[in-house]
């Protein structure tokens, strides 16, 4: 019973979420000078701009027009992208599963190399090894993205010509040759996501080392890797289940910049594209979907960590 009142509740906050996202949204963007009329050629009449503003509704007031958007929202129907006259939701069906590819690998490659860093860190606490992986992370979080993804171009791909510098591949590429492209975006974001998986997990097998059933096992006699690793670890490992559902949007926002410097054709790149064009429509399906993707991971992040701790569900 607890635990189907949890996940209820946490489904009734995740929809309260996703609409005052939509709201904020939705009225900053209409509340910014110019519009979609103010890029039209400077040639155009003023006769044509207002008739491109009553066709997109913009002259009725921002809450009517809200009320109209989040009805035809509710149905599946985004609207219509400005620039291409395509329809929002396949625009997005076009770009998503890129960034879908770049966010999943690196969440990988951090869960893993984050957690065997960090729980190394913290066996090997205040050696050589515990202070430069406390370097590499002071490092990882002070570096920008953009001008880490510039110099690992210049290196790779300028300097060395191993890797290619922008774009994914896929077209008439194998399988290999499209990791090719991915190693150096992948390596970009993780510097977003890693950093902290790897001091979380040092600082969570730190505190659970020293309680006292720790102690209690190394008294009784068990070998140091099974302590560690089978009755410290399982217990360290719980609440790094609950910084994952927060890097999730860490991810999202790395992605922006990371698409637009290798060139990667994802939802990063599209939301460049629709705030330069003022596209009203793509911005909002966009936080829509952005929106539902790290709610979602939240949700079930939750979950996951409900069914590890059942202590959880009666908070």
């Amino acid at each position: 019973m607890n635990n189907s009142r949890f996940i209820l509740s946490r489904l009734w906050q995740s929809i309260i979420l996703v609409f005052i996202v939509t709201v904020i949204t939705f009225f900053l963007i209409n509340m910014a000078p110019g519009g979609p009329a103010s890029i039209m050629r400077m040639d155009t009449t003023q006769e044509a701009r207002d008739a491109l503003t009553v066709r997109l509704g913009l002259d009725k007031p921002v809450p009517v027009r809200y009320a109209l958007w989040l009805g035809s929202a509710i149905t599946g129907d985004l609207g219509e992208s400005l620039a291409t006259g395509q329809p929002v939701i396949q625009r997005i069906g076009e770009r998503l599963p890129y960034t879908i590819e770049l966010a999943i690998l690196t969440l990988i490659v951090s869960v893993l190399l984050g957690g065997v860093l960090g729980i190394l860190s913290a066996i090997r606490r205040g050696t050589w090894f515990d202070h430069g992986v406390n370097l590499f992370t002071v490092l990882g979080l002070s570096v920008p993205v953009f001008w880490l993804g510039i110099m690992l171009i210049l290196l790779f791909s300028v300097e060395l010509g191993w890797l290619p510098s922008s774009g994914t591949g896929k077209a008439n590429a194998t399988f290999f040759q499209h990791i090719r492209y991915v190693i150096m975006p992948v390596f970009v974001l993780s510097t977003t996501t890693l950093p902290t998986l790897v001091r979380f997990t040092r600082s969570s097998m730190l505190e659970v080392l020293s309680q006292s059933f720790v102690r209690t096992a190394r008294a009784s006699g068990l070998k140091e890797s099974v302590v560690v690793y089978w009755h410290a670890l399982r217990n360290a490992l719980i609440p790094v289940i609950s910084i994952i559902g927060v890097l999730i949007p860490r991810l999202l926002s790395g992605a922006v910049i990371t698409e637009a410097v290798f060139g990667w054709p994802g939802m990063g790149r599209l939301v460049l594209e629709a705030a330069q064009g003022r596209d009203y429509p793509l911005v909002m399906g966009v936080t829509v979907v952005t929106t539902g993707i790290v709610v979602v991971s939240n949700f079930l992040v939750d979950i996951a960590y409900s069914w590890v701790d059942p202590r959880i569900r009666n908070r």
